[in-house]
């Protein structure tokens, strides 16, 4: 199990990015993956703060995670020969980072600038390759720089989207703790209580998570970061992704783009919760209570795209048993499901 040696979070801890890395020992080379738009929200700053701390920062600047963007990033870092990658940005700067970190067997620091789901924290990563997300092994970060007067400038509905993510852990270990007893595999009840936990803890204190509210993002990073955590414990993503995360993937197959991930795997886990028999009902009006879409109307996707992603989803990971079977669910089936939780009209 690895975990992150420093985890900062709150007000201004981006201050402390120079502090960390001297704590470290790390030599001066460091790169600095961030966006063309992060890197105007604290790229420059995270600069800043390392030449003033005796460091020589490179940046590389991406887009979109893809392979093609790892491969470059790897590429720059061998010219200059890092000590450390520092992934400033949103889920998808941080993925690059951590993918390219793994690639050079080096450390990587996390520097949120949204908190959309649990990958700031966790030693997964997804990267897109021909345009397909792949869910794939990466590097935990040694540290994590959670800003909140920087988060809290991001749209509400990036938080909500980590909410969503994070909440969808209660489908996600049910999931694990089928295939425990079906299948006999592998569980860890620790890395299950600690997701278990962090998600119970938004759903119960979903109206505390507010919009433009610094205390809000604060409480709500603490459990993002945990979830992600969880997944090291187990050696696996098993406590935070199950058949909501796979209907959720191949929702994005289906009809990319639409919505971030955090938001689909929310409305699959209602739709998971229901065919697993608990509380979906508990599971939607948190949602609704912290702003996360609960339809496929919010997803931005039709009825017919909901359905076959429910029909296809077991697909996306085949040695992954889950409440969905080894053949999915039928059209029949899906229609049921997606009607009477509500999240497709009749």
């Amino acid at each position: 199990m690895v975990f992150p040696r420093v985890v900062l979070a709150g007000h201004g801890v981006i201050s402390r990015l120079g502090e960390v890395c001297r704590e470290f020992a790390f030599h001066k080379e460091i790169l600095i993956i961030t966006g063309s738009r992060t890197r105007q929200i604290c790229g420059d700053d995270a600069v800043e703060i390392l030449k003033k701390s005796g460091m020589s920062p490179e940046v590389a600047v991406c887009n979109s995670a893809t392979r093609e963007e790892v491969d470059a990033v790897v590429e720059k870092a061998r010219g200059i020969n890092p000590s450390l990658i520092v992934g400033v940005g949103g889920g998808s700067k941080i993925d690059i980072a951590k993918v390219s970190a793994s690639r050079l067997n080096i450390p990587f620091i996390s520097v949120p600038t949204s908190a959309a789901h649990d990958g700031i924290s966790s030693p997964r990563a997804s990267i897109k390759e021909d345009g397909v997300p792949y869910s794939i092994e990466a590097v935990m970060p040694i540290a994590i720089i959670a800003d909140t007067s920087i988060l809290v400038k991001a749209p509400h509905r990036f938080l909500a989207a980590g909410c969503a993510d994070v909440i969808a852990n209660t489908t996600a270990v049910l999931d694990w703790e089928l295939a425990s007893r079906l299948h006999n595999e592998p569980f860890s009840t620790s890395a299950a209580t600690i997701a278990r936990f962090s998600a119970e803890t938004l759903i119960s204190h979903a109206d505390a998570i507010k919009p433009g509210v610094e205390e809000s993002v604060w409480f709500a990073i603490k459990q993002i970061i945990i979830s992600g955590i969880s997944m090291s414990i187990a050696g696996s993503s098993r406590p935070a992704s199950g058949s909501e995360h796979m209907f959720a993937h191949m929702l994005e197959r289906i009809a990319p783009n639409r919505s971030l991930h955090g938001e689909q795997c929310g409305v699959g886990a209602i739709m998971m919760m229901y065919l697993h028999g608990g509380d979906w009902k508990r599971i939607r009006d948190a949602l609704l209570r912290i702003g996360a879409p609960t339809t496929a109307k919010e997803l931005g996707v039709t009825k017919a795209q909901v359905i076959q992603a429910l029909v296809h989803a077991h697909e996306i990971r085949p040695d992954r048993y889950t409440i969905l079977g080894v053949k999915g669910l039928s059209e029949d089936a899906a229609e049921r499901v997606v009607t009477v939780t509500g999240v497709c009209e009749k």
